[in-house]
């Protein structure tokens, strides 16, 4: 197993790495943006995107977008074949996507948006903290890019102020030397069904 920086000889991993992304949102039920692999492709032309082969199969893959003029950059689309989850790919390639960022934007601001646990544990690891969606980037495209997701109606009905999503942002000025704190598991699933409640019930009547 391996995992590198994407280049253009991996284009050719584009359609299954879509693919991969569309049945884990529909087996999830949570929202997960889809892409399209021409947009995957770009990712990995212009060197903002790691991914994990074993051998030559597909296995992992995670990409960069920058906005706001590289003020924010967000490290997207972590994905995990079905063949190889469970065995700790996603913290590694989380791992490598994060060290990856660090170098190329090294004075942005790093943040997520994200409905599950386990990337909330493996944000927290690498010093991000939970945000409201104010703090991070402003830029239109990004939250237009949230129009495939399931729970895009929830995003507009809040004026982009709240979704079921939690947003997570690493501050490379504010970062202290204490170890992170970790996220109770209770605390996330209380703030999880709040949310369900209150919006979820709405889109109902």
């Amino acid at each position: 197993m391996k995992i590198v920086i994407a280049d253009k000889s991996h284009i050719g991993y584009a359609e299954i790495i879509c693919k991969t992304i569309e049945d884990a949102a529909k087996v999830r039920g949570t929202g997960i943006a889809k892409r399209k692999p021409e947009y995957i492709a770009t990712k990995m032309e212009n060197g903002n995107a790691v991914i994990a082969l074993d051998g030559d199969k597909f296995a992992g893959f995670c990409y960069i977008e920058k906005w706001g003029h590289g003020k924010f950059v967000a490290n997207s689309g972590l994905i995990v074949h079905p063949d190889y989850r469970g065995l700790g790919l996603s913290k590694k390639i989380k791992q490598v996507i994060f060290d990856h960022s660090r170098t190329k934007f090294p004075d942005a601001k790093i943040f997520s948006i994200t409905t599950g646990l386990a990337v909330m544990k493996l944000n927290t690891s690498l010093g991000y903290k939970p945000v409201t969606f104010s703090e991070l980037t402003d830029d239109p495209t990004f939250w237009d890019g949230c129009q495939t997701c399931v729970n895009y109606d929830v995003l507009t009905r809040t004026n982009r102020k709240m979704c079921l999503c939690t947003g997570m942002l690493y501050d490379p000025n504010n970062q202290s030397k204490e170890a992170p704190k970790k996220i109770k598991e209770k605390v996330f699933y209380r703030l999880k069904n709040m949310k369900q409640n209150l919006f979820l019930k709405k889109e109902k009547k």
